[in-house]
């Protein structure tokens, strides 16, 4: 008798333990289906602290228009486009906008990415800084200076190109590796002996803190910006991607039409003053466009020349990035 009992108590147990391991599997699929539908429902947005688009987040007209086709948008914001990347290198991401060097890095560490979209270039938006009283009047002044960056974003292309073009090594400078609010503070304290940045953290800086341009991107680097997708939501949500084309090209011709009025709509947006975005947004140039042969060239030498300053670990062919056109 105790023996049949302990073999239906084995039996019993094989069967809750089977019932068990089938509820276990079914909530798994379950859970991984929802975080399938979502990731299919959702684009996920990465920007900065300046962009057009901080005008579309700002506006709304993305969610309207995404909302016919189910998709939802959640938006994240960065402090510059290497960390930005590396978001939508390990799957944090769909999308973003970045200056042209970081996608080189990021591609060179393998991130799935594909080059979407990009805008005219706009050398006049970044440049390398000094304070008001430095004594450093010329490119070959910075010979030992110390210098703050954010590494990998696109000033640090231009100040590569500087240098280069006045007769100095990348090797001839210190550089501090930096986001721009402690390469800011860095600069205000007197830590680093100039400073290379973008807009709008470069026009404020000219207006807060009185910084001195010592040369800007003019004969030097095109300074594009580009929007980038991975490479599988890009194969996958080409209905998606359109929508934002158009949503994007309308957000930019409205500021480009609407300067004052745009400055003085992102300024709350971004927490930043409308004196300082009348500055950038005069001096920015306008209109999304498709991506070319001529970009990815263009690409194509930054990388050869980061590779060669042992700045990424290996060769790239930036055409392996380029969106497939639709047939």
């Amino acid at each position: 008798m105790a023996s049949k009992t302990a073999k239906l108590t084995i039996v019993t147990i094989s069967i809750l333990f089977l019932v068990l391991l089938s509820a276990c599997s079914s909530e798994k699929q379950s859970t991984e289906k929802t975080q399938t539908e979502k990731a299919a429902n959702t684009i996920r947005i990465g920007y900065q602290k300046f962009g057009t688009l901080n005008f579309l987040k700002a506006q709304g007209t993305l969610e309207k228009e995404l909302k016919s086709l189910g998709v939802k948008v959640e938006w994240t914001e960065f402090p510059g486009g290497p960390q930005l990347l590396e978001a939508l290198n390990v799957g944090s991401l769909d999308f973003g906008h970045t200056g042209e060097a970081p996608p080189i890095f990021a591609q060179a560490a393998g991130a799935p990415l594909v080059y979407f979209a990009n805008e005219p270039e706009n050398p006049k938006g970044e440049a390398l800084v000094v304070p008001k009283d430095s004594p450093i009047k010329s490119i070959k002044d910075l010979k030992g200076k110390k210098i703050a960056l954010n590494k990998g974003s696109n000033v640090h292309y231009l100040l590569v190109k500087a240098l280069e073009k006045n007769g100095l090594k990348y090797e001839d400078v210190e550089t501090a590796f930096l986001p721009p609010s402690d390469a800011r503070a860095a600069f205000e304290k007197g830590v680093v002996d100039a400073w290379v940045i973008w807009d709008p953290f470069l026009a404020e800086a000219e207006r807060k803190i009185g910084a001195r341009i010592l040369f800007d991107g003019t004969d030097l680097v095109k300074n594009r910006e580009f929007f980038l997708a991975t490479v599988s939501f890009a194969n996958e949500n080409q209905e998606v991607l359109e929508v934002l084309y158009e949503e994007i090209a309308k957000a930019e011709q409205w500021v480009e039409g609407n300067k004052k009025e745009a400055a003085e709509f992102l300024a709350p947006q971004i927490g930043m003053e409308k004196e300082t975005l009348d500055v950038v947004l005069s001096r920015r140039s306008y209109g999304i466009q498709n991506i070319t042969e001529r970009e990815i060239l263009d690409q194509q030498l930054i990388a050869n020349k980061f590779f060669e300053l042992k700045l990424i670990p290996k060769k790239i062919d930036t055409s392996e990035a380029k969106i497939q056109s639709k047939e």
